[in-house]
């Protein structure tokens, strides 16, 4: 852990942050990644001179580097500025081919990225929707209620990997399939989820999945992985000008290509997080990020084991969510006190925290938690014990008795 947190220079202020399910920290090598590519010279795409070259093989690497990160197809991986701004980019070119009376199904536990997007369009074309609906108690998505969500006239469904509010990770397989037995096709919220776990797309048979890449490390862009022949069937409104190709018709103006070398250091850094756990020195990426990631999971199940245990010793603190599939991020509350004057406490105290819905507004909604919310504190890898602890120690000045 020592040498993992030195690669963060954030770090180096003394907080736990404990903020990184709305955001990660950068390391230094996708700090300099973006600049190297600013300090060599970079150009618009399509020129006859070696900066506009250098721009070329940067998108050619991200893509191949978040197609390993997460089990893809390089030719697959369409950039976007966020997972909303691409959710409603392919739910405006998915929804063309939607007609009256066909359905969508879309999940009460989500972010509301991969709700709202869905619902309006199924509005705009007179689709109706049908929701699966989370157990408020144990936080869980129970598969089984979709064999009465889904038909005939199924067109799309719409779930998430992990809730970025209760860390829940649905059987996203089992829904996938109960999709796929009526023609229907399965968009997959991978945000939350791809910090934590090893992610296989082919595994959860994901349609599309999507994922930020400041949600691990790297700078604020996403992306949605699909098959490139699924990508071919699809059309989204586009400058006449601008490629047919796939992946290059979904992305809309110019990419920004330092960041995208930022992407890829960022990837990179993922694959090194478990140095020697593949068995051998020059490991493919792949491999070497299913064990990293891997390594990274067990650290973080064992530091929530910890959160958790703390939490639950504290009587006047809720926690939202028990699934037992879960990321390790904890929902709470405190009682007597509003969920942003926690969290003001504790950054007073050097402990960074999110307080509010955090876009989970549908599942906070049913728990009655709108207008505020709670407070959330979401572990990542570069996060130790002692950051855990400093949290429980402000959390217990608050919930004492």
């Amino acid at each position: 852990m020592g040498r993992v947190r030195a690669l963060y220079p954030a770090l180096a202020d003394g907080h736990a942050y404990l903020d990184g399910a709305a955001g990660t920290q950068v390391p230094s090598a996708v700090i300099e990644a973006i600049a190297a590519a600013y300090r060599s010279g970079i150009g618009n795409l399509g020129g006859a001179f070696e900066a506009s070259g250098r721009s070329g093989d940067i998108v050619a690497a991200a893509r191949t580097a978040v197609a390993d990160l997460v089990g893809g197809t390089a030719e697959g991986v369409v950039f976007g500025p966020s997972a909303t701004a691409l959710a409603y980019r392919f739910s405006g070119a998915l929804s063309r081919q939607w007609t009256v009376g066909d359905e969508t199904v879309v999940s009460r536990l989500d972010h509301d990225s991969n709700i709202r997007p869905w619902i309006q369009a199924a509005a705009r074309v007179g689709v109706v929707v049908h929701w699966a609906e989370a157990d408020l108690e144990t936080g869980e998505l129970p598969a089984a209620q979709y064999a009465d969500l889904i038909g005939p006239r199924t067109r799309l469904v719409a779930v998430t990997a992990a809730s970025n509010a209760i860390g829940t990770r649905p059987d996203v397989a089992a829904i996938a399939a109960a999709a796929h037995a009526v023609g229907a096709l399965c968009y997959v919220d991978g945000v939350h989820a791809t910090p934590h776990v090893p992610v296989d797309v082919a595994g959860l048979a994901a349609d599309f999945y999507a994922t930020s890449a400041y949600k691990w490390s790297g700078p604020h862009l996403a992306a949605v992985v699909a098959a490139p022949g699924l990508l071919e069937t699809v059309w989204p409104d586009k400058l006449a000008p601008s490629s047919n190709a796939v992946p290059w018709r979904f992305e809309r103006g110019t990419l920004p290509f330092a960041d995208l070398a930022g992407v890829t250091a960022a990837v990179d850094h993922l694959a090194s997080l478990a140095p020697g756990a593949c068995g051998v020195s020059v490991a493919p990426r792949r491999d070497r990020i299913l064990a990293s990631m891997s390594a990274v999971e067990a650290h973080e199940a064992a530091l929530f084991a910890r959160l958790l245990d703390g939490l639950a010793a504290m009587g006047k603190v809720t926690l939202y969510g028990k699934a037992a599939r879960r990321a390790p991020t904890a929902f709470f509350s405190v009682a007597g006190m509003a969920p942003r004057a926690v969290a003001t406490y504790l950054a007073a105290r050097g402990v960074n925290v999110w307080d509010g819905d955090n876009y989970a507004y549908e599942l906070c909604t049913a728990l009655g938690l709108e207008p505020e919310g709670a407070v959330r504190a979401g572990l990542v890898h570069y996060n130790d014990a002692s950051d855990v602890d400093r949290l429980l120690a402000g959390l217990a000045e608050l919930a004492v008795g």
